[in-house]
């Protein structure tokens, strides 16, 4: 499937140390024409750290999708009935976005985006990054794994020995599984070997 026009919503949370890998993908999908509609948790929009600074994140995200990042609750409301996505990409995507979409706990942007995708029966492709998902979060990994139209970008073990519950998605599988998940398929194989 063609990606190119297609409506993407791309949505960023805290796991800071994936960013410039995320914005490889989020340029490559710019790159091939995707219609991009870029959304922030507020750890996003506030948060300095060693791997950069909020404000230069923000300006660069704005400047490859071309528009003004969406950063508000009521900002991401209007994917429901005003703009309709075609999917929601939420890379990455934490441990605590997890648990909150899995207990539909709608408290930020990117979880109100998920809320208005899901309402519109569109699919959320998601691309985790956290050192929890074999542990306490594993519930909620699984939960999401058998919802409907959720699709998981395939995913292993980044550090086995030293972060033994730690997960991270592939994201240089980020468009093939956008791909799938736009005709209703969850790309093959999910666990994989990083």
């Amino acid at each position: 499937m063609d990606l190119k026009g297609k409506k993407l919503g791309f949505a960023l949370t805290g796991s800071h140390c994936t960013f410039l890998q995320v914005i490889e993908q989020l340029k490559n999908l710019a790159a091939i024409g995707v219609d991009l509609y870029p959304i922030v948790s507020l750890p996003v929009l506030n948060t300095d750290t060693r791997f950069g600074a909020a404000k230069e994140w923000v300006e660069q995200i704005e400047q490859i999708a071309g528009k003004p990042i969406v950063s508000t609750i009521a900002e991401a409301e209007k994917f429901g009935p005003q703009i309709q996505l075609d999917a929601l990409i939420i890379a990455p995507m934490t441990g605590n976005t997890m648990s909150k979409l899995a207990h539909a706990i709608t408290d930020s942007p990117v979880l109100m985006a998920a809320k208005a995708t899901m309402r519109n029966g569109k699919p959320i492709v998601l691309a985790i990054s956290t050192n929890d998902a074999l542990g306490l979060n594993g519930k909620n990994l699984m939960q999401l794994v058998s919802t409907k139209n959720i699709y998981f970008v395939p995913f292993g073990q980044d550090n086995p020995i030293q972060k033994p519950n730690s997960l991270i998605a592939k994201l240089d599988l980020l468009s093939d599984t956008v791909r799938q998940a736009l005709n209703g398929n969850q790309i093959q194989p999910l666990l994989i070997t990083l």
